[in-house]
């Protein structure tokens, strides 16, 4: 069955460090078993102009909220030795290991691969592969650039895809579109 962790990332500046919000989704067995999401104090409350349009969360909405390394303890217990997913992986994943570096953390282990690169190879005829297009496509309603309902839709795609070609496992279905999993390098 499908096993995975999907994950999303806000940020307040082009920095990558900067991440201002995080939502994990654990998938077993095909579902959705639990949620995880907060707003996060980032290292410098310098927030740009075109990032607060794009994800609605200003500085005085992340004044008390925990700094990434408040959280990350907990994010590591339910990521580590996972499969984890994001839309477009490599912004996410860059937002993961430079907020590790920011605040000198330890390292963390898991595979991870990208929902755009899965959807191209199994949707090649969609007019393009952003997530609100694949929403759209899957007839899903959901706030765009929410952190937690961008990582249900990230879920999604693998759960029909899976359905699409017949696969039941993440590592099954990466296998039947010619795709591979990468160790998260911090």
């Amino acid at each position: 069955m499908m096993n995975f962790i999907a994950i999303d990332f806000e940020t307040a500046n082009s920095e990558r460090s900067s991440a201002c919000s995080v939502a994990l989704v654990d998938i077993q067995d095909g579902r959705m078993v639990s949620s995880y999401n907060t707003l996060l104090k980032p290292p410098s409350m310098h927030f740009e102009p075109g990032n607060m349009e794009i994800n609605g969360i200003t500085p005085d909405m992340v004044a008390d909220a925990p700094t990434f390394a408040d959280i990350y303890p907990q994010m590591r217990s339910i990521m580590e030795n996972r499969m984890v997913i994001a839309h477009n992986a490599p912004f996410d994943m860059g937002v993961m290991r430079s907020c590790i570096w920011q605040y000198h953390l330890p390292k963390i282990k898991f595979d991870t691969c990208c929902t755009v690169q899965i959807s191209r190879k199994v949707w090649p005829e969609l007019v393009n592969h952003k997530l609100n297009t694949l929403g759209d496509f899957f007839k899903i309603s959901f706030t765009h650039h929410d952190a937690l309902d961008d990582a249900k839709v990230c879920a999604k795609i693998p759960l029909v895809a899976g359905r699409t070609i017949n696969a039941d496992d993440i590592y099954l279905l990466l296998n039947k579109i010619g795709m591979k999993a990468n160790p998260f390098k911090c």
